[in-house]
């Protein structure tokens, strides 16, 4: 990259920070994470190319034209907070996030669903997000405290197991999975 180049990425990143508080590489990358998302999966939620949504995260390109995908940047934002503070399991964000891309006329581009690091590798969050999806698209979480109740008594490991992923919060699904990796 040369010197003009890194200069108009550093003014696009700049443009970035005044209209909407942050570089859009670190906002995304925070969505990314905190959603358990990839980039192409972030691209299609939002609407937008994965090639735009790369050149957005670069500083390639400073705005974001379509005010509706900056409406799903910030239903997004707000998403990722309430899956952080644990008000809304991974399986409901996953339903949030399909209502999120079909709001305001939302792109209909196919994406896949990747679960892995930019290593290749699953984060454990993710691992976890994954096994709580499953569990809570299979029952609610009643049923699942109430089967867990049942088997409580003759096999207690498994009961906890379906406590902490079928009905617990995210944080502590990741502390039982670390706790039992050898």
């Amino acid at each position: 990259m040369d010197a003009a180049q890194q200069e108009a990425t550093a003014r696009a990143r700049e443009l970035q920070r005044n209209w909407y508080g942050e570089p859009l590489g670190a906002l995304f990358r925070k969505l990314i994470d905190d959603l358990g998302l990839n980039q192409a999966r972030l691209a299609g939620v939002l609407g937008l190319s994965a090639p735009m949504l790369s050149q957005l995260m670069s500083g390639q390109r400073a705005k974001i034209g379509n005010p509706a995908v900056v409406q799903r940047v910030q239903l997004l934002q707000e998403l990722a907070a309430q899956v952080a503070d644990g008000s809304v399991s991974a399986a409901e964000a996953t339903e949030r996030m399909d209502e999120i891309k079909r709001s305001q006329g939302g792109s209909v581009l196919s994406n896949t669903t990747q679960t892995t690091s930019g290593s290749g590798a699953p984060t454990v969050k993710r691992v976890v997000r994954e096994i709580q999806s499953l569990l809570r698209s299979v029952a609610a979480a009643g049923d699942i405290i109430e089967a867990a109740d049942s088997l409580a008594p003759s096999h207690p490991e498994l009961a906890e197991f379906l406590r902490v992923y079928g009905a617990g919060r995210t944080s502590d699904a990741v502390a039982h999975y670390q706790s039992h990796q050898s």
